[in-house]
Order: structure tokens, then C-alpha cells, then sequence
């Protein structure tokens, strides 16, 4: 595939060729392979690359699908048309360096390609590293972290107990250099049932090679975790200055794989991506590519997964709604941590814990609403996910999403109103309970200060629901004495709001 040559002053060299050459980099294609992945000429490729070309749209629509950027490539292209200039201006000046203080190491690309095969994930972890520091750097500090049950703490302790992840398993190897030019050795610091840390050393066969002040690198590991250790999630911890963090999700075709993600920082709630996560069919694989630009430090980025095509390939009955979020980490009625009182935090002191609760909520939640349709809104509370912590989210249905910690309502007021509520730890039924119209609820926010607020109408119903979980209530403690709950085959509100 080939166009026609249009002139272009280098002033014009613009964000598209920079980030086009960025991730021919990261997934170590030369402008040849590159080529034959899109079906263009080489030449075009490399003139696009250099700046003496123009890309079109379609052009860079390929250029996506060959390198999966998650959507970098086409967010480029859009602001090069935006701000390509009719005519050549003086070239824009150096972007300034990201402030990482003295003495740092700065990721100046961050990528990550899982896949799953015949049952085991496969890692492929590239990073390109720049010192910014005033001395050599000798070695640089991986973590690999599983849990099969993520939502189940217990039953993931137990398995790793009983079953511990080992460096046989792991068959971990690193390179240095583009290509794994250079084997890089390796130490372990430390070795756990479900946790590794390790030292890759700037040294292998060929002698040592530090990365010296100023110096930059690619470097290069993978390993293997059979899917009896490691569930249905990757994630991605920022611990350096990053300036492009990626992720490509390659999964069989036949799993029918849904994908979605959740991003959590030190100074924010857990929330769904803010860039949406690409997919590429190609042929009998399913890929999953996302990408972001300069990360917060110490952010997560979460990606979550459920191959739906399992069910089908056994030719398995429809699930009960309850069987349903029982596989998604739900706790279901018969245990009796549903029936005690949760364990309140000590604000701020446990904010860290917090987050981390709020996270697990979060994720819950979207496993939850990929199976099912909330037109009421749903909420999550902390002991349904195994968790003996007094924390609850709540998704109003206009799409508000309310996080509480330690919550007790203290005053109800206005009518009652009786309606149909579900419950997520029993789901097979839904039950008519009388509720508040308007209630006042005290809660503690992460920073420790107490507060009031007044819910009313369908969120207030949302809200106490949750917080009844939180002191071992369950609704149909409050249902009228004689009133059973109907089985949701008979039950017609699904997917409707409140009606007031």
C-alpha cells in the first residue's frame, strides 16, 4: 500500500511520528516488520517515522491495530491534525524533563504483554530505563505477586500454604538491550508462598554492564504462573517516575474474554479507567491493549477478566444469579462473617487500608455489573467480599458513586416506603422491605473527619441496605412479620429505577 510524497518541513515533525517510533521500539519491530504487520512499503513507513510524510487516517488506524498502543497511536494522530500548522513555524521547544529529584531512575516506558495458553499466563515485561542519577546502576528490583482468589483471603492463603508459587514454575530469565542482547542475572530478596522479589543485576556471561548518569536501556524478563495460582487480574503499581505505562491482554478466542480495568492513586478512590481498553480479533487470539500517559506515583492500574466462553464450551446450564456472584468473590448468605459486625477504622491512621478496601469494592463492583444490569443502582460492602472491614460503595442509579467508611444511621425521617430490594449474597430473590424515605447517616472520611449526611428517596434505601450489612443485618431482617421473599423469576422490576 503506497501514497503519494507531500512535502513537509521538519517543523512539522510532529507528537504521531514521535509516539509511531515509541512503540515500534516497544514491541521491537524494525520499520520493515512493521511494514508487512500494516501491508505498507517500507519506505512509506520510514518517511512517516522521520517526519517527511504525512500520515493519513488510515494509516494510522493500522498503525494501532499492528502495534496495539491502547489508543496512543490514535489520540497522536488526532493532535497532530489539530495542531499540524498550514505553514512551518519554528519548531516547538523541548518538553522539560519530568521533576524526579536528584538521584532517581526514571521508566521512561513502561510495557506488559500477558498470555494465556493451555492453562498458564505467560509475562512479558519491557522497561525502558533512563538514569538521571549522579552514579552507575548496578541492579534494579522486580515483584512478582499472585492471588488466585482475589475477593477470598482466606481460601488464597490456604492455597499458597498448601501449594506455594516456586522459582521452578516462575522459569524466570532476563535480558539487557534491544533485542535480549544480553542475558542478565538474577537474585532472589525475598521468596514467599505467593511473593517474590527479585534483584536483576546489570551483569550476565558477557561481564558487566552498568547503566551509567545520563545512560539509557531496555531491559527485558519474563516468567510463567499456571493458572492454579494466578485469578482472573493484572496490575500494574507505579513505584517510578513513568511517563508511558501499556498493558496488551492476549487471550484465546474461544474464552469469549471481557475485559475492564480500575485505577486507584494515594489521593483517590478506585475508578474505571479513563481511556477505554482497545480490542483486536485477530484470527483465533482475542487482544486487549490500553495505554496511559504519566501516571501518578504510587498509582495502580488494575485490569480484571472473565472468560465467559468456558461456560459455553462445556455446554454448562445457565448459572443461578446466586451460583453467578458467588464465582465473581460475593459471599453468599450461608457464611456467618455476613452476620457480624464489621471492624470500624482508625481515620487517618488507616487510610492506607482503607484504600486498599476501596479498591476491592470497586473491582467487585465491576465484575458484578459486567454480569448483571443495576437500573436501581447497587451497592457493595466490605464483609460481602470477605472483608471484616466497615467500609461500603454505593452507584446511585444517575451514575454518582458514594464511598463510606464506619457509617451509622443516626435519624430517619419522612415516610415509609415499602419496596422491592435484591441482595447480592442471596440473589435468587428479591424481598419487600420498609424503608425510610429520608435518613441521616454519620461517617468518617479518610482524612478522620466525621460527617452527616442526608440521603433520601432510592439512594437512602441503597445506603441503608449497605449499611445494614456493615452492623450483621441482612433485608430481610426488616421485612413485615408474614411477607416472604419471591423468587426473581417472578420478580418484573429488573433494569427499572425507583418509583416514587
Amino acid at each position: 500500500m503506497t501514497t503519494g510524497t507531500t512535502d513537509m518541513s521538519d517543523a512539522e515533525v510532529n507528537v504521531f511520528a514521535a509516539e509511531l517510533k515509541r512503540w515500534r521500539d516497544v514491541r521491537g519491530h524494525s520499520r520493515a516488520t512493521l511494514a508487512k504487520a500494516m501491508g505498507y512499503d517500507r519506505s512509506y513507513v520510514s518517511k512517516v517515522e522521520s517526519g517527511t510524510e504525512r500520515p493519513s487516517e488510515a494509516f494510522a488506524i493500522h498503525a494501532e491495530n499492528a502495534l496495539r498502543t491502547g489508543g496512543a497511536l490514535r489520540t497522536a494522530f488526532q493532535d497532530y491534525e489539530a495542531n499540524r500548522p498550514a505553514k512551518s513555524r519554528p519548531p516547538a521547544p523541548p518538553q522539560p524533563e519530568p521533576q524526579t529529584g536528584t538521584g532517581s531512575l526514571v521508566v521512561d516506558h513502561d510495557d506488559a504483554t500477558l498470555r494465556y495458553e493451555d492453562g498458564a499466563y505467560r509475562l512479558t515485561q519491557r522497561r525502558h530505563l533512563v538514569n538521571r542519577s549522579s552514579e552507575p546502576i548496578t541492579r534494579y528490583l522486580i515483584r512478582i505477586s499472585v492471588d488466585r482468589y482475589p475477593g477470598d483471603p482466606e481460601r488464597s492463603n490456604q492455597l499458597y500454604s498448601e501449594n506455594p508459587l516456586t522459582w521452578e514454575e516462575i522459569g524466570l530469565h532476563a535480558w539487557h538491550g534491544r533485542n535480549r542482547s544480553n542475558p542478565m542475572g538474577w537474585t532472589a530478596h525475598h521468596d514467599r508462598d505467593a511473593f517474590k522479589e527479585v534483584w536483576l543485576s546489570f551483569s550476565g556471561e558477557h561481564g558487566h554492564f552498568p547503566l551509567y548518569p545520563g545512560e539509557s536501556c531496555w531491559i527485558e524478563y519474563e516468567y510463567t504462573v499456571s493458572e492454579i495460582h494466578w485469578g482472573n487480574w493484572f496490575q500494574r503499581a507505579i513505584r517510578l517516575p513513568t511517563r508511558t505505562l501499556s498493558v496488551c491482554l492476549d487471550f484465546p478466542a474461544e474464552l469469549a474474554a471481557q475485559v475492564w480495568g480500575l485505577h486507584t492513586s494515594m489521593t483517590a478512590q478506585a475508578m474505571p479507567f479513563a481511556t477505554a481498553i482497545g480490542r483486536d480479533d485477530t484470527g483465533d487470539r482475542h487482544f486487549f491493549s490500553w495505554s496511559c500517559q504519566d501516571p501518578p506515583l504510587h498509582g495502580r492500574y488494575r485490569l480484571e477478566w472473565d472468560f465467559r466462553g468456558r461456560r459455553a464450551a462445556h455446554q454448562e446450564p445457565p448459572p443461578r444469579p446466586s451460583e453467578t456472584m458467588a464465582c465473581l468473590g460475593i459471599i453468599q448468605d450461608t457464611d456467618p462473617a455476613l452476620r457480624r459486625v464489621a471492624r470500624r477504622f482508625n481515620l487517618p491512621d488507616e487510610a492506607e487500608d482503607a484504600r486498599r478496601v476501596v479498591t476491592a469494592l470497586n473491582s467487585a463492583a465491576e465484575r458484578v455489573t459486567k454480569a448483571h444490569a443495576f437500573g436501581k443502582g447497587m451497592g457493595v460492602a466490605a464483609p460481602q467480599i470477605g472483608i471484616d472491614r466497615a467500609a461500603a460503595i454505593i452507584r446511585t442509579p444517575d451514575g454518582e458513586a458514594i464511598t463510606l467508611f464506619n457509617p451509622t444511621v443516626i435519624e430517619e425521617t419522612g415516610e415509609i416506603d415499602e419496596q422491592y430490594e435484591g441482595c447480592l449474597s442471596f440473589f435468587d430473590v428479591r424481598g419487600q422491605v420498609p424503608r425510610s424515605r429520608v435518613i441521616h447517616v454519620e461517617h468518617t472520611t479518610i482524612d478522620g473527619t466525621k460527617k452527616i449526611t442526608m440521603f433520601e428517596r432510592g439512594v437512602a434505601r441503597l445506603v441503608a441496605h449497605e449499611v445494614d450489612h456493615l452492623h450483621g443485618h441482612l433485608y430481610t431482617d426488616r421485612m413485615r412479620d408474614g411477607i416472604q421473599p419471591i423468587p426473581v423469576e417472578q420478580y418484573r422490576g429488573t433494569g427499572t429505577n425507583w418509583k416514587y
